[in-house]
């Protein structure tokens, strides 16, 4: 499993472990249904920014590795493309030597 998915897995775990909790926390608290409301509104409020910043941050990392690896890959399409290259011409050579090689008359021994 990648890191990404991993971080992203944990970020929502965290966030779904925290609105549990807290939900959890609000109805066995003795406070009037206005002062609940109020309290679930700041903290649903403040879990929605910890989860927007945790998926920001998550993204970025997705972003920076797929830069990342994307900049590999071209390193490594440019570097299979130079030996192919180089074994072209070293066939190429091959070739013609082995023409002239074919061609050349055969010299009689006395």
């Amino acid at each position: 499993m990648s890191k990404g998915k991993i971080a992203l897995g944990a970020a929502f775990g965290t966030a779904i472990g925290a609105a549990a909790g807290f939900v959890a926390g609000i109805l066995t608290a003795p406070k009037s249904g206005k002062e609940t409301r109020a309290e679930l509104k700041v903290k649903a409020d403040r879990l929605t920014k910890d989860v927007s910043s945790e998926a920001e941050k998550v993204k970025k990392e997705v972003v920076k590795k797929a830069s990342d690896t994307q900049k590999k890959a071209k390193l490594v399409a440019e570097d299979v493309a130079e030996k192919a290259e180089e074994l072209k011409d070293r066939v190429e050579q091959a070739v013609e030597g082995a023409k002239k090689g074919f061609n050349k008359k055969p010299t009689q021994k006395k």
